[in-house]
């Protein structure tokens, strides 16, 4: 086995998560991933904890969504309840062979199945919240995946694990060190009232007075590399247009321009998949609104690769979700979804703070401390 598969493995257990003695640890993996499962399974246990396995496919999603009715779509079994109630961590493990196996479903039948799980989901916002639980993502490297990122599968792999800093001899310390690093970033964001953000056909500002910025080093999505905060909800004012595609539910939408007016998304287009994105904006009342605003910060991700969890870590882009804040930065917007669309700032980009350009193609300008 490759060995870096096991310090993956330790650093989530041992610095994502810091898992104690006694506590109660879900893995929810997809059954291509079962090979980093075992591992962090094993670690878990020497951690002292109680682990438990939740395994998924996308075969398996596939077969419910296609055939399941809508009272099947929309019933949730006690034991989901139980454990977002219960649990004191949660690991996701993310793979897949087939990343377009649910392309043809039915938008109506999947965002049921998301609006069944309403209070489930605002059960585990609330915990987070309230700091009661913990919860990281990772991503294991698999031939899906490597497709995506028109690469090999060992090519893939290298890129992945140089990404987490796997490759490092003590990646826990490297991790560290961005940890201070962007720190600094965010105790100088903490003192700014409003910021703008200036690109390709985009000219976007938002109130970020009394919210919180968010330092991202690798605690609960692993790689990491952002800093983030929800702005206040009805400010947002101008518009953007995301220079990637936008991926949501495996359907790719491209060339996603959108203008907001006291917040709200009040037009909406794209050259490929307007319909789709026009249905999920109609999902609920808060998915029209901004939940979170991020600056990419891992100059080591230096590629997109059509995942969120690696793309919106690119050093030098920003990216918004529309939908719900994330707990910790103080955002109280409410939705079933979370989408993320990546915005390149590397070629005339700029970022004000408060009237003051701090941010310029791509890296901070106002501090020597704050640039990479």
């Amino acid at each position: 086995m490759d060995h870096r598969i096991n310090k993956h493995a330790k650093v989530l257990i041992n610095y994502s998560l810091q898992l104690k003695l006694g506590e109660t640890v879900l893995i929810s993996t997809d059954i291509s991933c079962l090979k980093l499962a075992n591992e962090v399974y094993r670690e878990a246990l020497k951690a002292g904890a109680h682990p438990q396995i939740k395994i998924d496919s996308n075969e398996l999603q596939e077969i419910f969504l296609k055939n399941a009715t809508s009272k099947q779509l929309s019933f949730h079994h006690e034991n989901e309840l139980t454990n977002v109630k219960t649990f004191d961590a949660f690991i996701t493990l993310i793979g897949s062979e087939n990343t377009r196996a649910l392309t043809s479903i039915d938008t109506k039948r999947q965002k049921l199945r998301m609006q069944s799980g309403k209070d489930i989901a605002d059960i585990y916002q609330d915990r987070m919240r309230a700091k009661e639980i913990r919860w990281v993502g990772t991503m294991y490297p698999t031939s899906g995946f490597a497709m995506d990122a028109n690469m090999s599968l060992s090519e893939f792999e290298e890129f992945v694990y140089d990404a987490c800093l796997l490759n490092d001899d003590d990646p826990i310390s490297a991790w560290e060190k961005i940890e201070a690093q962007q720190e600094k970033i965010c105790k100088f964001l903490n003192t700014k009232s409003r910021i703008r953000f200036v690109s390709d056909e985009t000219d976007i500002s938002m109130n970020i007075k009394g919210r919180t910025w968010v330092n991202c080093c690798g605690k609960v999505n692993f790689p990491d590399g952002e800093v983030f905060t929800g702005p206040v909800e009805d400010s947002v004012e101008g518009f953007i247009k995301f220079s990637y595609p936008a991926i949501f539910q495996g359907k790719k939408i491209e060339n996603v321009r959108l203008r907001f007016d006291k917040g709200k998304v009040v037009e909406a287009t794209a050259d490929k998949g307007e319909e789709f994105l026009l249905e999920i904006l109609d999902t609920d009342p808060g998915a029209r609104f901004v939940g979170e605003i991020a600056i990419g910060t891992n100059y080591g991700i230096d590629r997109l690769i059509k995942h969120m969890l690696f793309d919106e870590k690119i050093g030098g882009t920003i990216h918004l979700a529309l939908g719900r804040s994330i707990p910790g930065s103080g955002g109280v917007n409410s939705s079933l979804i979370h989408w993320d669309m990546l915005c390149d700032m590397r070629k005339d980009g700029k970022i004000y703070a408060d009237d003051e350009l701090i941010y310029k193609n791509g890296n901070f300008i106002i501090d020597q401390e704050l640039s990479r």
